[in-house]
């Protein structure tokens, strides 16, 4: 039976909310040695922060991190999957939207309950020949793809 993003994601997210501020957010990453943050905003899934918003959005816009809300520099709308979704399918859907981190959430009625979070590298590690898929998808794009994506795949490259 082929593994599902269920099998393989962390199910402990940290998360940090929308109206708090980046310098916390910040300092959540740092402490937990982490790249990302899940944003919840009255417990829903509205986004995620990552390393590169904060270089990008804050450092390189020479913003106040302490000043700076977290709603203005996530990314959003949150690209999420189901746990059942499978590992191919889960490329896919990162290459589509040329993101490396992807949202697990459970589905009850019409709210998105976060359950868990599966990156690039993550899928990359535990079935490194879907990276060949990836890579698959780019050539026929005849699209480069980013750089952050780029050095999972030459890193797993099978």
């Amino acid at each position: 039976m082929a593994l599902t993003v269920g099998d393989i994601m962390v199910k402990n997210v940290i998360v940090v909310h929308s109206d708090q501020k980046v310098s916390h957010a910040a300092l959540v990453m740092s402490m937990n040695e982490i790249g990302c943050l899940v944003v919840l905003d009255e417990n829903k899934v509205v986004g995620i922060v990552t390393e590169r918003d904060l270089i990008r959005k804050v450092i390189a816009a020479s913003r106040d991190p302490n000043e700076t809300l977290v709603r203005d520099v996530m990314s959003t709308p949150p690209i999420v999957a189901k746990p059942r979704l499978g590992l191919e399918d889960a490329v896919k859907l990162m290459f589509v939207h040329r993101i490396k981190k992807l949202i697990i959430v459970q589905e009850e009625h019409e709210e998105k309950e976060l359950v868990g979070l599966v990156t690039l590298t993550d899928i990359a590690r535990i079935e490194p020949a879907l990276i060949e898929t990836l890579k698959a998808l780019f050539e026929a794009s005849k699209e480069a793809p980013p750089k952050r994506i780029e050095k999972v795949m030459h890193y797993y490259i099978v």
